[in-house]
């Protein structure tokens, strides 16, 4: 079987071809979920702060000479990207904790008292229980 043939048969696999939506949809739901923290969480969130940023942190490793930059240890920037993806992973947990408490199913009953017995039950159980008395 040639290479070909074998990556057509594997590309038009169902799972593959969801996946491939599954990307699609993740990168745009991305841009949406950037815009909503960039543009919503983000100002309020800058002003309760005062603004702080940490991306201009840095160590010089070595100075700039003539043409060539500066080489520097940048964590400031590291240190932001952490900030930044907690306030995304909280508003997004709050966001899916909302969409969860539209679409949660309404409480089961409780269940209903099991029926009481017929009366040729309880004549039985009558019954049964006199046997048990004469025989004791």
């Amino acid at each position: 079987m040639s290479l070909i043939k074998e990556f057509r048969e594997f590309a038009m696999r169902g799972n593959v071809i969801d996946l491939a939506v599954g990307v699609i949809i993740g990168a745009a739901f991305g841009k949406i979920v950037s815009s909503f923290v960039g543009d919503i969480v983000m100002p309020p969130l800058g002003v309760l702060v005062g603004g702080v940023n940490f991306s201009d942190l840095a160590v010089t490793l070595k100075a700039a000479e003539g043409d060539a930059p500066a080489v520097l240890l940048a964590y400031g920037k590291f240190i932001q990207s952490i900030f930044d993806f907690v306030i995304i992973a909280f508003a997004v947990m709050m966001g899916v904790k909302a969409v969860n408490s539209l679409k949660r199913a309404p409480e089961p009953e409780a269940p209903a008292a099991p029926p009481a017995p017929s009366a040729e039950e309880t004549l039985l159980a009558e019954i049964r229980d006199l046997l048990k008395q004469q025989k004791a």
